[in-house]
């Protein structure tokens, strides 16, 4: 009779098994991070910062328009 050993077919899928695992891992790891922190990185633009001071009233209309041709 014939045993398998480790260094045979076996010891290849054991080898195959271990880096889909080490793949599977990695992927997650790098997944949560990104969800840790999805606005990292991104800062608004200066326009959308204008438009959500005049929104929030912090500017009038007229401080608006000037200020919007400034950063145009």
């Amino acid at each position: 009779m014939h045993e398998m050993s480790w260094n045979g077919m076996g010891g290849g899928v054991m080898m195959i098994f271990w880096w889909v695992i080490i793949i599977v891992a990695t992927g997650a790891v790098v997944t949560w991070i990104a969800k840790q922190n999805p606005q990292s990185g991104k800062k608004p633009s200066a326009l959308n910062t204008l438009k959500d001071r005049y929104a929030r009233g912090e500017i009038s209309k007229k401080e608006f328009e000037e200020k919007k041709r400034d950063i145009a």
